[in-house]
């Protein structure tokens, strides 16, 4: 039997998870000197506040080696596939390898670095969970996934460069300027790293379909089986106008909502939305 597994980040909801059957393998946040496991005891709205009340961004870490081998089992013939954030971003592919080789179980655990985030991790491990299902091997698995990790897009645009500030990514001077003048950066997952690609003003409701409509072209040469709508808590107003301009396209079977997990919100703040889908 070939498992699909994921580490957190991939911030898939619960109704996905089970129905595909996803192992997730949660990373750690910490706040001051509390430790949680994310989308286990720790949700982004408890995120928020704590960062907002101490002005600083939580700490995040990697499964360790001894936390991933408890979702292989050695004695077992299953073959494993376990999606990870991007490696550049987080230890988490490491460690996988590393528990892998540990256990003697290198042959049978095929560990992809998405070399993403979120859902743009999140629809690789939704087309693995179809292949399994389809009866395709570990080795033809691997192979179209690989195929297909130069093709997915992902990308956000935020509402407040605060949390972007407190972790690091962002000058003080940037985020100052950013926050007088109401920009909303537009970041794409390239290559395994963060960029900015774009600025938008305005309001929430129209920066956002703003960026939307700046992916039609893009949108319209998409794969057609789903599209990813994934944000850290917005108005519903906005996720509605959002679905609503990718149904008015006529191109996707599938438009699904999902809530970033707090490894991701804990980096992006909150009011973040991003539209994530592969391209043909």
């Amino acid at each position: 039997m070939v498992k699909v597994l994921s580490d957190s980040t991939c911030d898939l909801s619960q109704e996905l998870i089970k129905k595909y059957d996803i192992g997730i393998i949660p990373l750690y946040v910490r706040l001051g000197d509390a430790e949680y496991l994310d989308g286990v005891n720790i949700y982004p709205e408890q995120l928020y506040k704590w960062s907002d009340e101490h002005g600083e961004t939580p700490k995040t870490a990697a499964p360790g080696i001894d936390d991933i081998s408890k979702y292989l089992d050695p004695a077992s013939s299953d073959e494993y596939i376990i999606f990870t954030i991007s490696s550049s971003m987080s230890a988490s592919y490491n460690n996988v390898k590393l528990a892998a080789e540990d256990m003697d179980m290198s042959d049978r655990v095929h560990v992809i670095d998405s070399a993403n985030l979120s859902t743009g991790i999140g629809l690789l491990v939704v087309r693995a969970a179809e292949l399994v299902k389809e009866g395709k091997t570990a080795e033809e698995i691997v192979a179209e996934i690989e195929a297909l990790k130069g093709k997915v897009r992902a990308s956000f645009v935020i509402d407040t460069l605060v949390y972007l500030h407190r972790g690091g990514r962002c000058s003080g001077l940037a985020a100052l300027l950013g926050t007088a003048l109401k920009f909303h950066p537009r970041i794409a997952v390239a290559d395994g790293a963060m960029h900015p690609e774009k600025k938008y003003r305005g309001s929430s409701k129209k920066y956002v379909l703003d960026y939307v409509k700046d992916m039609e072209n893009d949108l319209r040469n998409a794969r057609p089986e789903r599209v990813f709508i994934t944000h850290s808590g917005c108005d519903r107003d906005i996720v509605k106008n959002v679905k609503e301009y990718l149904e008015g396209l006529g191109i996707f079977a599938e438009i699904l909502e999902t809530r970033a997990g707090s490894v991701v919100s804990s980096h992006c703040g909150p009011g973040t939305l991003g539209v994530l889908f592969i391209a043909r």
